[in-house]
């Protein structure tokens, strides 16, 4: 310890440069009987002559007698007081005064942000018309509207591990800038095309290169400014699905830990969507690892209009203020998005807001044209999969008589901790009427079994699996991967349109509202069992 001492005291009175101490030590320091041992973990207190030994070592004036009196009394070890006036008390005390008190606590005084009127996310409600749009391209047009207000605008943070333009950001060039403190400092190769590569002091785009976990620490800083600045900042870090909490999920729980605000982007999410790039690329689990975390809100939008409604209400919460939360949440939204183009539709003008940020929210009944007797499904999708059900709703009604109710489930994870939340407050309040489940409350009077289908394991949809009040099953993307086409990996996952029929009359059957033989005539009928009887269909967009 005269060694550690002098060290440091050396330290401290270098002036002009930084000092490092290198300090080589053995476990167990300074405690004869277990230095070197590697038997700390394993000894959970110190007996009268190793407490001797550690006196001495230390040089503290503490009688055999007092240790000896404390350790019979209750196990415990007499503490050493210096008496007043002292050095070292004072000089405890005066370092306790340099950081603000006895006790560390969180001073924070954030202040709610003027936030956008509906006007900048109406873009995104009009649908795209004949023109199939990804919903990786809807997000990235409206944080594009969000950075030119003039009152947030400035605050966001965009942030990306690889190249902005995998995610089509590229146009942000020429206005946000990538920042460099030191400006660019040569002639990029690009530098005549008009989306071509700048740097800037005053760039806005925070470009990490391969380093997911680099992100994730601007992230946390940015995140957090409101709170050790005093600047409520707003960063958007979008990067692979698969390379966010599968890589540095460690760093996602230290930075809500750290009660970071801020959106996370998993783009190219799902298993069979990115089928370009090889299976360490295809994400079907980031929404489970995403529910181990507390501060994350999982949001998996299927539509342009879900991804409007959840931004603005994610920045409401995280920026805004209300009763419950004068100074905002303490949340990180984490949005699943997909490089797919797909149709995007119009908002309809009788949308169930509540229900989209719940988690779940009816879209359409079945086609017309179908007896009242007929029998009756409901099917259940998010993300990319919402396209599959749809498909799935017109080939049940047109070649087997059967009616489909469709549904946009944008959130398992929400439903799910809705439905905990509701039965813990049940467990606490059993004088009160009990709590229903948002997802109960929804499906339970409904008619008909119920298909659930994403581009992930079937352990996500399973996450409400105990409080849907029917017959519930579940089609997912389980295993590492399918090298083909999309359609071909939808097929060999069974999650494609024809495979929800298939588990829809397979429900029916078992239940007894249509024929079994019917099952198996569908079974044979679109050969799912063989993903090579899907070349060519459902192909549009590409496959990576």
């Amino acid at each position: 310890y005269r060694k550690v001492y002098a060290a440091f005291q050396a330290a401290a009175q270098h002036v002009g440069q930084p000092t490092v101490i290198l300090a080589q030590t053995v476990k167990g320091w300074t405690i004869e009987a277990l230095e070197a041992k590697n038997a700390t973990h394993q000894m959970k207190k110190l007996n009268t002559n190793a407490l001797k030994q550690f006196r001495d070592r230390l040089h503290l004036p503490i009688s055999d007698k007092a240790i000896d009196d404390a350790y019979e009394a209750d196990g415990s070890a007499p503490f050493y007081h210096p008496g007043e006036p002292s050095d070292v008390l004072e000089y405890l005390r005066e370092r306790r005064r340099e950081l603000g008190g006895p006790v560390p606590e969180r001073r924070v005084n954030p202040r709610p942000l003027k936030l956008p009127g509906d006007a900048v996310y109406d873009e995104l409600k009009k649908g795209s018309g004949k023109q199939k749009v990804a919903s990786t391209m809807a997000f990235v047009r409206l944080l594009k509207d969000l950075m030119k207000d003039p009152e947030i605008g400035h605050r966001i943070v965009p942030i990306a591990p690889d190249e902005f333009r995998t995610f089509g950001m590229d146009s942000m060039f020429s206005t946000a800038k990538i920042y460099n403190p030191a400006g660019q400092t040569y002639e990029s190769v690009d530098r005549k095309l008009l989306l071509a590569w700048k740097e800037s002091p005053q760039g806005q785009l925070l470009h990490e290169g391969i380093s997911e976990a680099g992100s994730v620490a601007s992230a946390t800083a940015a995140g957090s400014a409101y709170a050790t600045h005093g600047e409520p900042m707003i960063p958007v870090y979008i990067f692979y699905s698969m390379f966010g909490f599968q890589r540095t999920g460690d760093s996602i729980w230290a930075m809500t830990d750290q009660l970071a605000r801020g959106f996370l982007i998993g783009a190219t999410a799902g298993r069979t969507t990115l089928t370009g790039e090889g299976l360490q690329h295809a994400d079907g689990h980031s929404p489970l690892l995403a529910a181990t975390n507390p501060g994350v809100i999982h949001y998996d939008p299927a539509l342009a209009y879900e991804v409007s409604h959840i931004v603005q209400d994610g920045l409401r919460r995280m920026y805004g203020a209300s009763d419950a939360h004068p100074h905002g949440e303490d949340l990180v939204y984490y949005l699943t998005v997909y490089n797919e183009p797909v149709d995007q539709p119009a908002e309809p003008e009788d949308l169930d807001v509540e229900g989209l940020l719940k988690g779940i929210y009816h879209v359409a009944v079945p086609p017309a044209g179908l007896p009242d007797e007929a029998p009756r499904v409901q099917l259940l999708a998010s993300g990319v999969g919402f396209p599959w059900i749809q498909r799935a709703q017109q080939l049940l009604a047109d070649e087997w008589g059967v009616a489909a109710d469709i549904w946009s489930v944008t959130s398992w994870n929400e439903l799910a901790r809705d439905a905990i939340a509701a039965e813990e407050w049940n467990l606490l309040h059993p004088d009160q009427p009990h709590r229903t489940p948002y997802v109960s409350t929804k499906l339970g009077e409904v008619a008909g079994p119920v298909v659930a289908v994403s581009d992930f394991m079937a352990a996500v949809p399973l996450q409400i699996a105990r409080w849907v009040p029917r017959d519930y099953r579940v089609l997912g993307t389980d295993g590492y991967g399918f090298a083909d086409t999309r359609a071909a990996a939808r097929r060999f996952f069974h999650v494609d349109a024809e495979s929800v029929v298939v588990q829809a009359l397979q429900a029916l059957a078992d239940a007894g509202a249509v024929p079994a033989e019917v099952v198996a005539k569908a079974f044979a009928h679109y050969r799912i069992d063989d993903p090579t009887a899907v070349r060519g269909v459902m192909q549009e967009g590409g496959d990576a």
